[in-house]
């Protein structure tokens, strides 16, 4: 699974690591915040996305998600959310990456656990985007951040019933904030699941600790992940030079045991 492991990097470091991308041969998952997407060089990205395709490296997505919620019945953010998702996914479609990540917006307690307020405006709010999506070739995911359970996810991913779209599992956020067991949480989600992102913590904070650094079973998460019928893209959700190293490292023995793993 080597060559569909990625690493996270902030787009506004892109200029300055893009060499050390092609010497590492280091796969990106790129992620930007709202207001950057209106000043991107747009030439820069046609370049990087030419170079590391020569070079066979995949590009994947981190799309905005500071304030925005695609399930909100708030027309205004409705509207701000759509624009920084479509300027998302034209990025991804300059940079010909593979795959985006979005966060789905919902909580269950701003939503009084009425999920169905959130599921109504997702059903409304998704199409568009993923009839762009499948014009560029992008497949696009959603992101466990604060779910409880899988049921929310599971429930839009069904409904909407596109192959464009897929679960991006956060196991960090999954062992911070869900009250699923693993195996529950795969038994309804891992059909849909494209996309995997691998860091860890003490269940106490989003630590974005390096892969075995903290509480997390990741023997029994590649258990999982090796039984899909389609295998995932990963990224390591490190944030910094030195835990990339320690997660890089710590990642390459469940790499390697497929065999005994699966």
């Amino acid at each position: 699974m080597h060559d569909k492991l990625h690493i996270h990097l902030p787009g506004r470091q892109l200029k300055k690591r893009l060499k050390w991308l092609l010497k590492n041969r280091f796969q990106p998952e790129i992620a930007w915040q709202g207001e950057e997407l209106d000043s991107l060089d747009l030439n820069f990205l046609q370049t990087v996305g030419d170079t590391l395709g020569a070079e066979g490296l995949d590009i994947t997505i981190h799309a905005p998600f500071f304030d925005l919620n695609p399930g909100s019945h708030d027309p205004d953010i409705e509207a701000i959310t759509r624009k920084r998702f479509n300027q998302t996914l034209d990025v991804a479609d300059t940079l010909r990456a593979s795959l985006i990540v979005f966060h789905p917006g919902y909580d269950r307690w701003r939503y009084d656990r009425k999920p169905n307020l959130w599921h109504e405006q997702s059903l409304l709010f998704w199409p568009p985007l993923l009839k762009r999506a499948e014009q560029i070739g992008c497949r696009m995911t959603l992101e466990n951040i604060y779910e409880e359970h899988p049921r929310t996810l599971a429930d839009l991913l069904d409904a909407l019933d596109s192959p464009w779209l897929g679960h991006c599992f956060d196991v960090g956020h999954w062992n911070l904030f869900c009250k699923t067991p693993l195996d529950n949480w795969f038994e309804l989600l891992g059909r849909h699941t494209r996309h995997i992102h691998l860091h860890d913590n003490r269940g106490t904070a989003d630590d974005h600790l390096p892969v075995d650094q903290g509480q997390i079973d990741f023997t029994a998460l590649f258990r999982h992940i090796y039984a899909l019928q389609n295998p995932p893209s990963l990224t390591l959700e490190a944030h910094s030079a030195r835990d990339l190293k320690k997660s890089l490292s710590a990642v390459q023995p469940y790499l390697q045991k497929r065999h005994e793993l699966s």
